[in-house]
């Protein structure tokens, strides 16, 4: 951690805790030279990387002085604690919904994954050519399960790195992320099973749930702070729960992340009722501040949880390489792979492989986040200047997404259908949940470049939500 990236952690805790309250005038510059002992160029850096990530706003002539609290949501709308499901049907709708907004010269504001601009794709490049180079016709044996060997050890040295003891061995390299997260659902439930899900929830989980025939328990979940544990256990004591399904950092829709100590309670009782935990963590790299999270794989020390990442959300989309930490359920995976899947991609595999052996990968990580914090806060900024008051947004640290809540009497899957003529698209809150309970919500990704293109999408939708708030 550099010099100013420590001024800035310091400063921002101090925001935080209260120390600066909003409005609040900062120390100038110079005051802060001379208590730091630090540069002046060091203290500059410092105060315009809070101001990109939002925390401080500058004037000119009079410094700098702390941003207004941007908005917090709590649940979302009155809801059920718990939201059990005994069939889910909502694959056709997400099916309609992804294919209908399939279209390259719509404002993807639906899209799922950030900004592909945003990736080192020459780098990638070079890397793939390298290997297309090198590759030989019994290279393609690599694509076996568990994985190219190379790929397995270098995703075991990065979690060495945050201190999680993972061998290769325990580590299956998948075709993306949902593929590790669908075999770990499969090998540890029967059709008819219960399943334990968030809600709102990643709709990869409702359609996995549909093709396995399982049965779903939501479970209320904070837009800040991740699944209500105290819901779960009631959950646990009400139905024969096979498996939990959850992502611990940047809940996709809601963006918030679980603290240490939820992480912890919720793996403590998942133990008391000997109920394994799928953790879906492909946001985990994109985290904001300067000290990456643990998992709750982290405090695993029954081979209860399965840990599922994936390089689609900060890398290369298109190489559809994930991967799952599955610890005993290792072996039952690589069978279930063998028998479905087969294989994954020999070259993509040993193109990763190769340029993680580059060491580049936290650099660009580092970037990456950076990059994305400040483009998810001007989004927030003008969502608040152009929407209406009425439209509630919830802005949570890490990660792209915005999740917005209209006055319920309003459908989010008609303003997508009507965005859609507009050559916008959204997420509708209806892809995220087996009812109806979020059809006024929707997600939103703000990691687009701020442009004309994004700054005329934003005002559309701001006229057309206008419109339903008025007219219904």
């Amino acid at each position: 951690m550099t010099r100013y990236e420590q001024l800035a952690q310091q400063l921002r805790e101090q925001i935080r805790t209260g120390v600066w309250l909003e409005g609040d005038k900062l120390p100038s510059l110079r005051e802060t030279v001379r208590r730091s002992g630090l540069s002046l160029m060091t203290v500059l850096s410092a105060y315009q990387l809070l101001e990109s990530q939002g925390w401080v706003r500058s004037r000119p002539q009079s410094g700098y002085f702390v941003a207004p609290a941007r908005e917090v949501a709590r649940y979302v709308s009155p809801q059920q604690l718990l939201q059990p499901a005994e069939t889910v049907d909502i694959n056709a709708f997400i099916f309609s919904v992804l294919q209908a907004g399939n279209n390259p010269d719509c404002v993807a504001l639906g899209s799922a994954f950030p900004d592909p601009s945003l990736f080192p794709q020459h780098q990638l490049s070079r890397s793939l050519i390298r290997i297309a180079r090198q590759l030989l016709p019994q290279s393609a044996g690599v694509t076996l399960p568990p994985g190219c060997a190379d790929l397995r050890r270098s995703i075991a040295q990065r979690y060495a790195a945050r201190g999680l003891e993972i061998s290769p061995s325990e580590i299956v390299i998948t075709s993306g992320a949902l593929e590790a997260l669908n075999l770990s659902l499969q090998s540890l439930t029967r059709p008819g099973d219960w399943v334990v899900i968030e809600s709102p929830a990643f709709y990869g989980a409702l359609q996995a749930i549909e093709r396995h025939h399982l049965k779903a328990v939501a479970v209320a979940t904070d837009p800040q702070l991740g699944m209500d544990i105290d819901a779960l256990a009631q959950a646990l004591q009400q139905y024969p729960i096979k498996a939990c399904w959850l992502m611990s950092h940047s809940q996709n829709p809601l963006g918030g992340s679980m603290p240490t100590d939820h992480k912890q309670r919720l793996l403590t009782l998942l133990a008391e009722h000997e109920v394994s935990l799928i953790e879906d963590d492909v946001y985990g790299e994109l985290y904001a501040g300067l000290t990456p999270p643990l998992p709750v794989k982290a405090w695993d020390s029954e081979g209860r949880v399965l840990h599922c990442g994936s390089f689609s959300k900060t890398l290369a989309a298109g190489f559809r390489i994930g991967w799952v930490a599955a610890g005993k359920q290792a072996e039952a995976i690589q069978r279930l792979q063998l028998m479905s899947t087969l294989s994954t991609s020999a070259p993509m595999q040993l193109a990763l492989a190769d340029y993680l052996s580059s060491h580049r990968y936290d650099k660009h990580l580092h970037t990456l986040r950076r990059t994305l914090e400040q483009r998810k806060h001007i989004f927030y900024r003008a969502i608040k200047r152009e929407f209406s008051d009425q439209v509630q947004v919830n802005y949570a640290e890490g990660s792209y997404f915005l999740w917005l809540e209209m006055p319920e009497h309003c459908c989010a899957t008609e303003l997508y259908w009507r965005a859609l003529k507009e050559g916008i698209t959204i997420a509708p809150g209806r892809m995220f949940a087996a009812g109806e309970q979020y059809r006024h919500c929707f997600r939103l990704n703000a990691s687009l470049p701020w442009n004309a293109r994004s700054e005329t999408a934003i005002r559309q939708l701001a006229a057309l939500i206008d419109e339903q708030i008025t007219l219904s």
